[in-house]
Order: structure tokens, then C-alpha cells, then sequence
């Protein structure tokens, strides 16, 4: 296998209780500032959050506190956790003194971020690469929403989702227009309304397909899962709708829905659904939907020659499993192949090639380790396992994916594109013969990247988060 390692450093920060935990956890609390060891809180913070939470401490900006940022309330979310919500606990990797100075080393770095504005565009929208300059024309801004996935309507109109619920149509002249009838989705950590994709034939049937995260109440609580929705769209609402996929079983974390979706040339629907938070007992369980990539027909029905379709205790739908949470998507439309990439844990973050039931080794082989430093496996090549095309450490925190297609970008041309949510920028991956020769990163500080996609206008489209920009990537010759 051939081994790619793409190592990146920067400053580190965190933001632990932003609209994720529900617990709470007494313990000794930092009061003096001038007992904080700053240097080992950074060092600390860079080796077991980072990964996870982001480098730069305009992650703070613009989060709604769900539990508080006063020193019990932080401290309190660092040393129990909240393992519904993917934060894992660190009782037994800190002391409380080490404890107590991320809680400081954290506040100070929300009262320096606070003195700056980082929700405004970039301050150029220009760019150099290697290969060619780039210019950022704003497409669409969502203001406190984020844009999660696009699709391209006919007569230059575009189709949005933000994850708070809301689908929006933009009109040719720039505006935004609400379209009526999405479904109900638990906006709760990473929860929400996901990914669009158009039906192949949308010009004659007009179906419109959306990922999100479904709900149910029951008496021990409230459950989620992802589910897939189509209808058609006729002006600015949807109509006829239609649930035609339900991961099973729900789960009351609430993160790792995974969510992406294409469909290939013959009409499939691929998409992704993450393990929930729960490696031990999803992913390698071929007797339920979470971390997989599955396939159906475009009414939700199972394809001829899928996998595991008539095997006793598995899901049809199945197509590929192992997976932790693939939120990046692409189908190649020059050899039909599938990309996926997902997020590792601390480290260990992929690009797949995804292939007819393969195992893709979550979590009995991994690059990556627990957030906490602990080990998840002894092995990250294992037989029997698909091995990932390319492998970050540390974790960039990929989300997006497009294949550079067409003539207006000759430089990355067949390359993969995809977004980094933790280091901000677009990543370009140039494989050949299923090896990585060339990595760059475009777009350095744009924003946390959410998605990228190719437009039907030859055009790389990409969203980023805090508030929701859409941009458009025009190639110009040299700024002066």
C-alpha cells in the first residue's frame, strides 16, 4: 500500500460546549490565572483537540454556548465529556491542574478573538496556487446559516441547504427565496438539513433529493438518524414528498450522520451514513445501515447486484461498510469511479475508493488514535481491509468533494478536490494509478470549507461556514 502522510501544524483552540453537550459534571475549578502553565495548555490542546475542534481561535465566533463558557462549565465538559454529542472524556488524560489550564488557556483566547471579525469575507479574494490564480466572486451569503450542500438548477438558479432546516433556491439576480416543504430535521449538533442532489432526468421529473436528520420521541428519550427525502419542486415549494431511505437503528448521539449523496449514470443514488459515535458495535455489523455507503434506485429501492442484497443478516442497501463518517462524495464522470473521504478521530482522517463490499477497516484498523491518546487498534493495514488512497495526520476535518473536470482549471485537471472544516482551505490531491504524486493547499484561510462542487457551468463552486458564503473559483491571469 502506498503510505501518504500530509503533516500540518498552527495554533491551537477549541470551542467544547458549542451547541453540542447536555451533561453536567462538578469538579475543581480554575479561579487564579496566574496558576495556568499556557505553554503545556497549548501543547495539550494542539495534541488532543485540535483534531477535532479547529485551530484558530475564530472557532469561537458567532457559537451559541449551550451549556456555558464560565471556568465550571468548561471544566466540567473536559474532564466527563458528553458521549452522546461525540465529546469524549479526558479524566484519565489530564489532571485537573492540566484541566484547569485549558480552561484558562480557552477563556483567554475567547476574550483576544473576540476583539477581531472573523464572519467577513476573506480580505482578498484573489489567490495563487502552483498551477494557476484565482479569483472568489460571491455567489450567495446565508447570513447565520450554514450552507451544507448545493445543487444546480436550470436558468442559473441553485438550490441550498442550511443546516438549521431551511432549503434555498437562488435567484439568477443573487436573492434567496425560502422554499416551502423540507422536512422536520433535528438541528442539534451535527444534525440538520444536509445534502441536495438533482434526479439525473430533474428537467422532465423534477425530483429533488434531500439528507437530513430524522427524530423520534420515545420514553427513554429523544432519537435520531439520517434519512433521505425526495420531492418535486415546483416553483418555491416541494411537493409529493416522499421518505425513501431511514438509517436504522436511531440513535440518541447526535453526530456522525455522514449524509453525502450522488447518483451515478445508471441511475443508483450512492450516499453515506456515519457510525453515530458508536465503532464498537456499527460499522463492521452488516445487520444495520450505520457507517456504510449504500445504494438504491431512485424510489428507494434495492438495485440488482448489490452485495450483501439476500444474505441473511445483512441490509441490501449496503454497498461498502467500515466507515466512520464520510461527509465528501464524488462520482468521477470520466471513468465512473467513487470517492469518498471521511473523518478519522485524532488522526486518521481518508480519501477512499470506494469498491463493491469492501470493508474499509473502522475501527479495526485505522491511522488515527482516540482523541484522549489512547489506541483504537494495533493496526492501520490490515488483510482483508481497504486500504485509503490518501491519509491525513493530523486530521484535517474533510467535508466536500469534487472532481476538477473540464478545461477551465488545466492545472488540476482529474485532481480531488476537498474542503477542510478545522484548517480552512481547499486541498487538491492529484492521483494517478491509485497513488497520491501531488498535494496543495488552495484557498488558505478561506473559511471552515463545508463543500465543494463542480457546476454545470465548468466552474468549482465551494461553501464555508460562519456565516454561509457560496463561492464561485474564477481563473485570471496574475492580480498586479
Amino acid at each position: 500500500m502506498f503510505r501518504y502522510l500530509m503533516i500540518l501544524s498552527g495554533l491551537a483552540s477549541s470551542f467544547f460546549l458549542f451547541d453540542l453537550f447536555s451533561e453536567e459534571k462538578t469538579g475543581t475549578i480554575a479561579t487564579n490565572l496566574q496558576l495556568a502553565d499556557s505553554a503545556r495548555a497549548e501543547r495539550n490542546y494542539a495534541s488532543f483537540c485540535a483534531s477535532c475542534h479547529g485551530e484558530k481561535m475564530d472557532a469561537f465566533v458567532d457559537r451559541r454556548w449551550r451549556h456555558g463558557q464560565a471556568g465550571p462549565d468548561l471544566f466540567k465538559a473536559i474532564k466527563q465529556g458528553y458521549p452522546d454529542e461525540g465529546m469524549p472524556s479526558f479524566d484519565t488524560a489530564f489532571t485537573d491542574q492540566e484541566i484547569n489550564e485549558l480552561v484558562e488557556y480557552i477563556q483567554k483566547g475567547i476574550i483576544n478573538v473576540e476583539r477581531y471579525q472573523f464572519n467577513a469575507k476573506p480580505a482578498t479574494n484573489y489567490f495563487s496556487s502552483a498551477g494557476m490564480n484565482i479569483r472568489l466572486d460571491t455567489i450567495a451569503r446565508l447570513n447565520n446559516d450554514i450552507a451544507w450542500g448545493m445543487a444546480f438548477l436550470p436558468n442559473h438558479e441553485m438550490l441550498i441547504t442550511g443546516r438549521s432546516g431551511k432549503l434555498y433556491k437562488r435567484l439568477p439576480d443573487g436573492s434567496l427565496q425560502t422554499v416551502q416543504g423540507a422536512p422536520q430535521v433535528l438541528a442539534e449538533g451535527q444534525g440538520g438539513l444536509m445534502d441536495v442532489v438533482l434526479h439525473p432526468a430533474f428537467n422532465e421529473n423534477k425530483w429533488v433529493y434531500l439528507s437530513y436528520s430524522a427524530y423520534k420521541r420515545t420514553d427513554s428519550g429523544l432519537y435520531s438518524t439520517t434519512a433521505i427525502m425526495r420531492a418535486k419542486l415546483e416553483g418555491d415549494k416541494l411537493v409529493e414528498q416522499q421518505d425513501i431511505f431511514e438509517a436504522l437503528p436511531y440513535s440518541r448521539t447526535r453526530h456522525h450522520y455522514g449524509s453525502r449523496m450522488v447518483f451515478d449514470k445508471e441511475g443508483h443514488l450512492y450516499f453515506s451514513v456515519g457510525e453515530r459515535g458508536n465503532e464498537k458495535a456499527n460499522p463492521q455489523n452488516l445487520a444495520n445501515d450505520l457507517g456504510k455507503i449504500h445504494r438504491i434506485k431512485d424510489d428507494g429501492s434495492i438495485p440488482a447486484g448489490n452485495p450483501f442484497a439476500g444474505q441473511e443478516n445483512a441490509r441490501a442497501s449496503i454497498y461498502s461498510y467500515g466507515h466512520r463518517n464520510p461527509q465528501g462524495m464524488a462520482l468521477d464522470p470520466a471513468t465512473g469511479l467513487l470517492w469518498t473521504n471521511e473523518h478519522g478521530p485524532r488522526g486518521g482522517d481518508e480519501i477512499n475508493l470506494v469498491k463493491k463490499g469492501a470493508n474499509y477497516g473502522w475501527p479495526v484498523a485505522t491511522y488515527g488514535i482516540n482523541y484522549n491518546g489512547t489506541v483504537i487498534s494495533p493496526r492501520s493495514v490490515m488483510k482483508g481491509i481497504e486500504p485509503p488512497v490518501v491519509y491525513w495526520i493530523p486530521s484535517i476535518a474533510p467535508s466536500g468533494m469534487a472532481i476538477v473536470t473540464g478545461d477551465r482549471y488545466p492545472a488540476w485537471k482529474g485532481g480531488v478536490l476537498t474542503g477542510s472544516l478545522r484548517f480552512k482551505y481547499l486541498n487538491l490531491s492529484i492521483i494517478r494509478n491509485g497513488k497520491p504524486v501531488k498535494e496543495e493547499m488552495l484557498l488558505k484561510n478561506v473559511g471552515r470549507m463545508r463543500d465543494v462542487r463542480m457546476g454545470p457551468d465548468g466552474y468549482i463552486y465551494i461553501s464555508v461556514e460562519n456565516p454561509g458564503y457560496i463561492f464561485r473559483l474564477v481563473p485570471v491571469e496574475k492580480k498586479n
